[in-house]
């Protein structure tokens, strides 16, 4: 197959593009960058700059997948980063449906980023994907403009597919190498009240149900890119300390964490319970659901 990545250098992109090549597809990569690469099967398009016109590169893609978007954990959530964070989602999509109309052979499916941010915070409630309202706050408020500028491609006949990213566990990207860190310096406890819901998902999932997403012509809209085994933060740590063998002692109170990140602490502090019910309904077999196993892997 012949498949289009924007924000292929970031995070889940590069783990995408190292999975499809493996498996001898084409992937282009569009990118502000004039970028090159000797690399078999790996081409380099520009976007998003004064007269590039990436849709020229992108004759008979089969697959789209954007990602692009300015990163949350990026800095304190100010006024004008918020609106970084929103914009730089709008601009990004609204350039792939333009990009996707121009293409005289449309892509079967466009699968684009989202975040189970879309279901609010709740301590009480399981979300699946038939869950149509969403939060009030921030984050879920940047999800719900972010899902309806990628939604315009169904008018053009595409299917498209909504992955609601988790906490996504990498050892080097992400969250899970800060979180860590405290554990590794003896330093390690519970975040908050640590009663907060933690929907977590290893990248080696992200990857499969992406994959998954491609090729069942059956899933489309939202779709929960999350393990079948969410866990409250006090659990979260309690695991790391025992993969790790270290101490979980030393709690990261609610105020503390309110004062040194603002509005962005509601990364951490508050969560949802997210279910991945579409993908145990097509059948996909979770390379980790168990959240001991998955933090093995990543960090022994």
């Amino acid at each position: 197959m012949k498949i289009a990545i924007t924000g292929g250098t970031g995070f889940v992109g590069q783990a995408l593009t190292k999975a499809f090549l493996k498996n001898n597809h084409e992937v282009f990569i569009l990118s502000r960058k004039n970028l090159q690469t000797p690399e078999k099967g790996l081409h380099y398009v520009q976007w998003l700059t004064s007269g590039s016109k990436p849709e020229d590169s992108l004759t008979d893609i089969d697959v789209f997948i954007n990602l692009a978007g300015e990163s949350l954990n990026s800095g304190r959530w100010t006024a004008d980063r918020k609106k970084r964070i929103i914009d730089s989602r709008v601009e990004a999509t609204k350039e792939v449906i333009r990009i996707l109309a121009q293409l005289e052979t449309k892509p079967s499916v466009l699968i684009n980023a989202s975040a189970v941010g879309y279901y609010g915070i709740s301590r009480e409630k399981e979300f699946t994907e038939a869950d149509q309202e969403h939060g009030e706050d921030f984050l879920a408020k940047t999800v719900v403009t972010w899902e309806q500028e990628a939604l315009a491609a169904e008018k053009l006949g595409i299917r498209t597919v909504l992955t609601r990213f988790g906490i996504i566990l990498d050892s080097q990207e992400g969250a899970l190498p800060k979180m860590v860190l405290p554990y590794k310096l003896l330093a390690g406890g519970t975040v908050g009240s640590g009663k907060q819901w933690l929907s977590w998902v290893h990248i080696d999932d992200v990857v499969g149900l992406i994959q998954h997403a491609i090729t069942n012509p059956s899933i489309k809209g939202p779709i929960n890119t999350v393990a079948p085994r969410p866990v409250k933060m006090k659990e979260f740590g309690q695991t790391i300390a025992q993969v790790l063998n270290k101490p979980h002692w030393l709690p990261a109170p609610s105020f503390a964490l309110k004062a040194l990140l603002g509005e962005m602490s509601i990364l951490v502090l508050e969560g949802q319970k997210v279910l991945p019910q579409k993908a145990k309904d097509s059948d996909y077999v979770f390379a980790y659901n168990k959240l001991e196993d998955a933090l093995t892997d990543i960090l022994k």
